[in-house]
């Protein structure tokens, strides 16, 4: 079936009811998703977009992988349900950016529109509340050699669906006798040398960017690898991605930027929840 942007509306259907009163931040940054892969977690981004709230919402890059809806046809009910989500917060005033990536590049045609209350831009410059300027992009065309490498970061190789969800039933496994989650390409960054240091490349690359720019950081996503630390003095942020690691970078009220993970916001969910409760109780 041809690709050429979401998927018809005819295809959607109702979204889950949110449970609760959802977590607050200033702002989410979220990338590499990968809707249309059998290995994407929608499911589990689906609630945690229902458990959060924020001023504004960045979709940085490779929402939906058109290149594998091209290959072969995949998308299931929690990827309509990710694709209401979005559009119903973006109604219900979240400000929402999307920043397409190398795997929707159809939508880079659309660069510049906003379209049903969604801004689509090249990149832009994001003010923390404690003022900090972060440049805002997927990355992409700052990765001259890890590109060659796709079978790193995801989606390229037909090996690759299958090496995931192995790894996902390992994880599993490993999480039922107590042992810690093991990140293939945290693995593969230690173990391999090159790979190391093609990443630093990436990240030079970015900061020597976000020098030019004259901001303060960086925001990106593209190499599947959360990240978050000061290089020469410029904050590099990765948001990892949604294949393997769940992950997403957050700004709370108070300005601070911090990567989270999809366990780490049910729990925080969970407990404002019961907080919420025992207020209620001795009312």
């Amino acid at each position: 079936m041809p690709f050429d942007g979401f998927p018809p509306a005819a295809m959607w259907s109702r979204k889950p009811v949110k449970r609760r009163e959802p977590v607050r931040f200033r702002a989410i940054w979220i990338s590499d998703v990968h809707l249309g892969t059998s290995t994407c977690r929608a499911d589990r981004l689906l609630e945690l977009l229902q458990l959060t709230d924020s001023e504004a919402l960045y979709l940085v890059g490779d929402i939906i992988d058109s290149r594998e809806l091209r290959r072969r046809w995949y998308w299931d009910q929690s990827h309509n349900g990710v694709v209401q989500e979005i559009f119903e917060k973006a109604n219900a005033g979240t400000r929402v950016v999307f920043i397409p990536g190398n795997h929707d590049e159809p939508f880079r045609k659309l660069i510049g529109l906003d379209l049903a209350g969604i801004r689509i831009r090249d990149e832009l410059v994001h003010v923390t509340a404690q003022g900090k300027r972060m440049l805002v992009l997927h990355g992409d065309r700052f990765d001259s050699v890890v590109s060659k490498a796709r079978w790193l970061h995801g989606c390229g190789s037909p090996v690759a669906p299958v090496m995931l969800k192995l790894l996902r039933k390992m994880n599993s496994w490993r999480a039922r006798i107590g042992l810690p989650y093991w990140s293939l390409s945290r693995y593969l960054a230690v173990k391999m040398k090159r790979a190391d240091a093609h990443l630093r490349s990436f990240e030079d690359a970015l900061v020597e960017e976000a020098g030019r720019k004259g901001v303060d950081g960086v925001i990106c996503g593209h190499i599947h690898q959360p990240e978050m630390r000061n290089i020469g003095g410029v904050l590099y942020c990765n948001d990892g991605d949604w294949v393997e690691h769940q992950s997403v970078l957050v700004e709370d009220l108070s300005g601070e930027l911090r990567l989270a993970d999809w366990h780490e916001i049910i729990v925080q969910s969970d407990r404002e929840q019961l907080c919420g409760e025992m207020a209620r109780a001795e009312l």
